[in-house]
C-alpha cells in the first residue's frame, strides 16, 4: 500500500504510524510479562485502534474483522489510547495555545442616537364618536 492509500485508510502518515508503534513497543517492553500473550501484534493493535478512531465502527464489528472478542477490542483501544497520551508525543495543543493564536479584534459601530417614536396621533373625534349617550 502506498503512502497516500495508507494515510487515507488510517488517518496518519506512515512516519507517524512508526512513531506510534515505537511508543507502544516500548510500553510492551516495560510491561511485566505474565498471563496469556496478546492475540494481535503491536502493529495490529495500533491499526485496529486507528480504524476505530477513523471509522467509528462498533467494537463488535472490529472484533469480527480482527478475530477478537469485542471486550478485547475495547481493552486494546483503551490501552493504546492511554499509552499514546502518556507518551506526550501525540497530544493536542492545550486550550491556551489555541486562544493565543486566535487573537482577532473586531470593531462594531452602533448608532445609538435618540429618535422620537413615530406613532399616529389620536384625535378626539374618534374617542367620543363610538360612545352612546345615556339619554335617548
Amino acid at each position: 500500500m502506498n503512502r497516500k492509500q495508507f494515510r487515507r485508510r488510517t488517518g496518519v502518515s506512515p512516519e507517524t504510524f512508526a512513531e506510534m508503534e515505537e511508543v507502544l513497543t516500548l510500553r510492551e517492553g516495560r510491561k511485566k510479562k505474565s498471563g496469556r500473550p496478546a492475540a494481535l501484534s503491536v502493529a495490529e493493535q495500533l491499526l485496529m485502534t486507528l480504524e476505530f478512531w477513523r471509522e467509528y465502527r462498533t467494537f463488535a464489528h472490529l472484533g469480527d474483522d480482527w478475530g477478537v472478542h469485542d471486550d478485547g477490542v475495547h481493552r486494546t483501544v483503551q490501552r493504546v489510547e492511554a499509552a499514546l497520551i502518556a507518551s506526550a508525543h501525540f497530544q493536542m495543543p492545550k486550550k491556551r495555545v489555541f486562544q493565543e493564536a486566535q487573537l482577532v479584534y473586531s470593531i462594531v459601530a452602533i448608532d445609538a442616537s435618540e429618535v422620537p417614536c413615530e406613532r399616529p396621533k389620536k384625535s378626539r373625534a374618534v374617542g367620543t364618536a363610538g360612545r352612546r349617550s345615556a339619554i335617548p
